[in-house]
C-alpha cells in the first residue's frame, strides 16, 4: 500500500460522516453503529486514512469469534483437534470508500488485518470474514477464503494459511 494511507485505530476525530462504499448497510454501520461496537468491545475497528485528503479511505472490524467444527469444510477440519468449536477472529466488517476503487485498497485492509490477527497475543486458528453479499465472497475467495458448510458467506482462512498469503506478497 502507498504511503498515501496510514491504518490506524478508529478515533473520534476521524470523520465518519461522508464514508460512501457503495453498500448502505456498510456506509450505515460505520457512520452510526461501529463507535458503539468499540464501545462496547464487540469490535476493534481500523481506518485506512488518506493522510493528504485527511479522509477515511476504507476500514474494517475484528471480533473475537468460534465456529462449529461440524462447519468447516472436511479438508481443513480434519487436521483440527475434536473440540466442539474452532477458535477464531472474524472480520465482520471490510470496506473501502467508493473514491478508491481499483488501487488495491481492499487488498490492503485484508491483509493488515492478517497480520494484525496473526501478531495478536491470544489464540486463533483461523479468520472468519462475514461477506455482505456474492461480490465480497467472491473477493474473500480469491484470496483463499473457503465457505463454511451450510454458510456460503461466511468464508474461513487458516491464519498459518493466511500469514503464508501475506508473506507472498511482500
Amino acid at each position: 500500500m502507498s504511503v498515501r494511507f496510514a491504518i490506524e485505530p478508529l478515533a473520534k476525530t476521524h470523520k465518519r460522516s461522508s464514508f460512501t462504499c457503495g453498500n448502505d448497510r456498510i456506509d450505515n454501520y460505520f457512520r452510526e453503529t461501529v463507535s458503539q461496537d468499540v464501545r462496547r468491545k464487540y469490535a476493534t475497528c481500523f481506518i485506512a486514512r488518506d493522510m493528504e485528503r485527511d479522509q477515511v479511505a476504507g476500514f474494517y472490524t475484528l471480533s473475537s469469534s468460534n465456529v462449529p467444527l461440524n462447519e468447516v469444510p472436511e479438508s481443513q477440519a480434519r487436521k483440527l483437534p475434536r473440540y466442539p468449536t474452532v477458535p477464531a477472529v472474524l472480520i465482520g466488517w471490510l470496506a473501502r470508500h467508493s473514491d478508491y476503487a481499483g488501487q488495491g485498497l481492499g487488498e490492503a485492509l485484508l491483509f493488515d488485518a492478517i497480520k494484525t490477527v496473526a501478531i495478536a497475543p491470544i489464540g486463533a486458528h483461523a479468520i472468519f470474514a462475514d461477506a455482505i453479499d456474492d461480490k465480497a465472497a467472491a473477493f474473500y475467495t480469491a484470496f483463499g477464503f473457503t465457505a463454511l458448510i451450510g454458510r456460503p458467506r461466511t468464508l474461513y482462512l487458516p491464519v498459518a494459511t493466511a500469514l503464508s498469503l501475506v508473506s507472498a506478497s511482500t
